[in-house]
């Protein structure tokens, strides 16, 4: 039995998230925000953070597989992405307080996006690297090296599921402690 299977059974079978507190059925307007909490900058500087996180791994990392050198730091490999955890959760948290100080109440996707921009980033320094330090010159390699970055870009996107899930919590625990009479 595939695992797609079971797995849509028991997301089926389990009762749906609720909020912590109910919600108005009508929407109120958004104050004027503040530049530092606009959407397209706090997004831009949520993925700084984590994609410095993981700056030289990557190097190493690229250097390994684009030059055939040896990688074996796994372990601080393992810290390094321990810390790209905790950077992604943090760093979205702390921009999804200023977006609700402000009273901005659409966190969901701003959250996600924070904390997965960073692939952006790290298809930019692939590209910046391909140019630096490789000299592919056909059209067949170009295409493959670029290929696999987009690839590994796209698998970079998922820190932003870290960055929801940590928003999520966090906006959980807060509301959850708000007397409502």
């Amino acid at each position: 039995m595939s695992l797609v299977f079971i797995g849509s059974y028991l997301g089926f079978k389990k009762p749906a998230m609720e909020g912590p507190v109910g919600t108005n059925k009508i929407p109120r307007r958004i104050p004027e925000k503040p530049w530092y909490t606009n959407p397209a900058f706090s997004i831009l500087i949520g993925g700084i953070l984590p994609f410095g996180a993981v700056f030289i791994e990557l190097f190493f990392i690229l250097t390994s597989i684009w030059l055939h050198k040896f990688y074996y730091i796994f372990g601080i490999l393992f810290v390094v992405f321990v810390i790209l955890i905790l950077t992604c959760a943090l760093i979205t948290i702390v921009l999804c307080y200023l977006q609700l100080c402000g009273e901005d109440y659409q966190w969901w996707w701003r959250s996600y996006l924070t904390s997965g921009s960073s692939a952006l980033y790290l298809f930019l320094y692939a590209t910046f690297y391909f140019f630096a330090k490789l000299q592919i010159t056909k059209a067949v390699s170009i295409m493959l090296y670029f290929g696999y970055m987009l690839i590994a870009s796209y698998v970079f996107v998922l820190t932003g599921t870290i960055g929801f899930y940590a928003c999520f919590w966090f906006t959980r625990l807060i509301y959850c402690s708000v007397k409502i009479d």
